[in-house]
């Protein structure tokens, strides 16, 4: 308990010796947080922290601070922040699409039978539109860009991320999309997982009872609609 409660407290200010802007502290979701804001991870023996790109000028350091500032006290994070970058705002926070694609792993936890596995696998293996095909074309775009970016290391990078694309993803689909296909012709249930009916059973003595289960989280649906608009709240407090 007490760690998870200091995985809650990050602070966020400038080195006085580096003159680098660095946030300390958090759990995996302020880090992404962090990132998606466009803190770099920096991952060292005993420790790992997080600070802004290079090359950046003040102005833009500090929009880029206070604006996680902003995007970690919405949801909770206690933050102790650099006076230049402590603000009453709050940025509303969406579902990333990472989550969203972690949820197809839920379903598969739910589920009781092979053809509710095979549709969940369907997402992420089909030929035309599948995550892992769009995956491919995200590792194909960011080759083009790489090839002719200037350095010399640069098509190096761009061979590695189409040999990523062409063979070691390429692997992972051909794998799932048999899974996928042996258990759509299963039609069979687990044998140690059972839907819940939400039923007593009928030799309950009490009438008062009801299912223990816990409630079947709603399926993903195929079609996520977009982000809505980042709107700051001036009034909020901050915590």
């Amino acid at each position: 308990m007490f760690l998870a409660l200091a995985d809650r407290f990050i602070t966020l200010g400038r080195d006085t010796h580096s003159g680098e802007v660095l946030a300390r502290g958090g759990d995996p979701e302020a880090h992404s947080i962090l990132q998606r804001t466009g803190f770099i991870p920096v991952v060292r023996l005993h420790q790992t922290y997080h600070r802004l790109p290079t090359s950046l000028d003040e102005a833009e350091e500090n929009r880029l601070a206070t604006r996680a500032v902003a995007r970690l006290r919405a949801v909770s994070y206690h933050v102790e922040a650099d006076d230049a970058f402590d603000t009453d705002l709050r940025e509303a926070h969406y579902l990333p699409l990472g989550s969203q694609i972690a949820h197809l792993a839920e379903q598969i936890r739910e589920a009781t039978t092979t053809d509710e596995v095979a549709d969940t696998l369907t997402e992420l293996t089909a030929t035309h539109d599948g995550v892992l095909t769009a995956l491919g074309q995200v590792l194909a775009a960011t080759a083009e860009f790489y090839q002719n970016l200037g350095q010399s290391p640069d098509p190096y990078t761009a061979k590695r991320l189409r040999y990523l694309a062409d063979h070691r993803l390429g692997v992972i689909w051909s794998d799932l999309a048999h899974m996928r296909n042996d258990l759509a012709d299963r039609h069979q249930a687990h044998p140690q997982r059972r839907a819940c009916t939400a039923e007593v059973s009928p030799g309950e003595r009490e009438a008062s009872a009801t299912c223990a289960c816990p409630p079947t989280p709603p399926r993903l649906s195929t079609t996520s609609p977009g982000p809505g608009p980042a709107v700051p709240n001036p009034t909020a407090r901050r915590r």
